[in-house]
């Protein structure tokens, strides 16, 4: 059973944390943009993309376990 992701309130929320977590880190220091900038760009969009991985699964029980990643 598809999910439209677009329609989940947490992938919405998630789509704006990461939004924020690139705006916020543009203003952090050069040195960091291999190491803290990129951490946290990372982690940013992989809430909203388990989410939507998850969205797609078949089975409910998978779908849980991409939110449960998510988390």
């Amino acid at each position: 059973m598809a999910r439209d992701y677009r329609k989940i309130r947490a992938w919405q929320l998630a789509d704006e944390l990461a939004i924020n977590i690139y705006k916020a880190t543009v203003c952090f220091p050069e040195s960091e943009m291999f190491g803290l900038t990129a951490q946290m760009r990372r982690g940013g969009v992989s809430v909203a993309a388990n989410i939507v991985e998850g969205a797609t699964r078949q089975y409910q029980k998978e779908y849980v376990q991409f939110l449960h990643t998510a988390m």
